[in-house]
């Protein structure tokens, strides 16, 4: 036996006060997604770092120290860093020349055999006169960055470098020579008989 069953007048505006409700939501919830996905996508990328840089040509001639960097897209590093580099750069830009340089663009080819770039991030400092005066090469802290870009705007060294001065050990090892020369290494089995 089939039972018909009428909707009342009561349960058709539950059902669309019901409706209503998760229209309501469903709407509330979508705004929210994409004002946080909003948010999340005003990261600073390194396109836009590259973009608002200073031309090497200009940075080379300028008269202010530069703080150059050797970067890649898809560098982990070198995207992490872009932040701090962001800030560096409001914090500095009055005063240093931000420069970043791409390895994957051959037109920067010449500067990466230059300062023999080897590794990314790789970044140069150079002092007022476009010379340069030391490297690092890697992820580095926002605070050793800044201190580093302190002491080279106030033409001192820079506490958190390597410096490419290329000095070398004065050490010498003491050569001890045995009367028998078959100790020496450098005969490889050959001896000499007397």
């Amino acid at each position: 036996m089939a039972t018909n069953i009428k909707p009342t007048p009561e349960t058709t505006i539950g059902t669309k006060v019901r409706n209503l409700i998760i229209v309501l939501v469903a709407v509330a919830l979508s705004v929210a997604l994409f004002l946080g996905l909003r948010t999340n996508s005003n990261e600073v990328s390194l396109t836009s770092l590259a973009e608002k840089s200073t031309p090497l040509e200009v940075a080379i001639s300028n008269g202010k120290p530069t703080l150059m960097e050797f970067y890649a897209n898809w560098c982990g590093s070198c995207q992490a860093m872009a932040p701090d580099i962001a800030q560096l750069e409001k914090e500095y830009n009055k005063s240093v020349n931000f420069v970043m340089l791409n390895v994957d663009n051959t037109k920067w080819l010449p500067e990466i055999l230059q300062y023999r770039v080897d590794g990314i991030p790789h970044f140069v400092f150079s002092g007022k006169d476009g010379k340069e005066v030391a490297q690092t090469v890697g992820k580095q802290p926002y605070d050793i960055m800044s201190s580093n870009l302190e002491a080279l705007i106030a033409q001192t060294p820079l506490p958190y470098v390597q410096s490419n001065q290329g000095a070398v050990s004065k050490f010498t090892a003491p050569v001890a020579r045995s009367g028998n020369n078959s100790d020496d290494p450098r005969l490889h089995g050959n001896q000499v008989v007397n």
